[in-house]
């Protein structure tokens, strides 16, 4: 078995085989041919299918987004472009609900902690205020409204929230999604 520190770092996805973006099932890489222990199973946005074919060594040399024009995620418009290209095109990115949206802090991305619901919101305040937020806010609900969403939010339910944190300050944020 395939140790984590096997795993090539991305540095905005800090641990993606416990976020469920890569899992521990063989591939043949459609990019770089060879049989790998782990494979993608995140997005992936490119003209041509690419469910579950891609290793997550070719995602990190750019190697796979290169190849099939490819990016695994969608990014804020604000991030700096040589941030905003090795989130897009060299970190595997999630599945959410609906269309996922990669957050920002400090003027960088934040790092991708994975999905969460209530019971983990609430050791998180600053998490659940930043949720808090999102719902009010985006969705545009009454702060009782929100907050009865916000308490039914199940990491693997039709409610749930995204984590990350913040690389330089580490506060942490998150955004709901509903199927």
């Amino acid at each position: 078995m395939i140790a984590a520190m096997d795993l090539p770092e991305f540095v905005y996805h800090p641990d993606p085989i416990a976020t469920g973006a890569v899992t521990r099932e063989p591939v043949d890489c459609l990019c770089c041919g060879r049989e790998r222990p782990l494979t993608y199973a995140g997005p992936v946005f490119a003209e041509e299918e690419l469910d579950s074919e891609l290793c997550p060594w070719c995602i990190a040399d750019g190697s796979a987004a290169a190849r099939f024009d490819a990016t695994f995620t969608d990014v804020p418009a604000e991030l700096p472009a040589e941030v905003a290209e090795v989130v897009l095109r060299r970190t595997p990115g999630f599945t959410g609900r609906q269309q996922e949206r990669w957050l920002a802090h400090c003027g960088d991305a934040a790092e991708f902690h994975g999905p969460v619901g209530a019971a983990e919101l609430a050791s998180l305040p600053d998490a659940r205020e930043s949720v808090r937020a999102h719902l009010t806010g985006y969705y545009g609900w009454p702060a009782e409204v929100a907050e009865a969403l916000l308490n039914a939010l199940r990491r693997d339910g039709d409610g749930t929230a995204y984590l990350f944190r913040c690389r330089h300050c580490a506060t942490h944020l998150a955004y709901a999604d509903f199927a």
